[in-house]
């Protein structure tokens, strides 16, 4: 039996800001080597820091990855990421989490069971929105979807950039 390694992309990126958010985008061909053109969950280093995250589409067939802490500045940084075996758990925004807290029982199970990436799913579709009446409702159509045995959620393009703070229509903006 043969098994295959992960991807693995190393590249070298400069942070850039966006709105509030300082990213950084992955060249072309890192971008390429990754599995899918939507969410990838990835382990790395960050000048030889570990993290795990979730690696974002940008809406323009590549990704980018929200950069924290107040040392990142402007200048070039060394990135290696390799594909996770398994996906970490989404954090869940607060409006979310009461609702899932709310909900009978049978919602909160469904919840429980469905793979952390179909959170992660859940959780980018809920906030894929500036509205905060567009994303109340989203919260309880979340909750009736999976109430009526939704496992993840529909109707939305899993390779746009859905991070409000960063894109409009879909796509984070061209790098100036």
């Amino acid at each position: 039996m043969s098994t295959t390694a992960p991807a693995t992309v190393s590249f070298t990126a400069t942070p850039e800001t966006v709105g509030d958010v300082v990213l950084v985008r992955l060249p072309a061909d890192a971008s390429a080597a990754l599995p899918s053109r939507g969410q990838v969950a990835v382990t790395g280093t960050l000048d030889d820091e570990p993290f795990d995250t979730v690696v974002e589409p940008d809406g323009r067939r590549g990704h980018w990855i929200r950069l924290s802490g107040n040392d990142i500045g402007t200048q070039p940084v060394e990135l290696e990421l390799v594909v996770a075996e398994e996906w970490p758990e989404p954090e869940v925004p607060a409006d979310l989490a009461g609702a899932l807290a709310d909900a009978p029982a049978h919602i909160r199970e469904v919840w429980d069971d469905i793979t952390p990436m179909a959170r992660w799913e859940w959780v980018r579709w809920v906030g894929a929105t500036r509205s905060d009446e567009t994303r109340a409702k989203r919260v309880g159509v979340s909750i009736d979807k999976i109430d009526h045995g939704k496992r993840r959620p529909c109707c939305f393009d899993l390779s746009s950039c859905t991070d409000p703070d960063v894109a409009r229509s879909g796509k984070l903006p061209e790098p100036s």
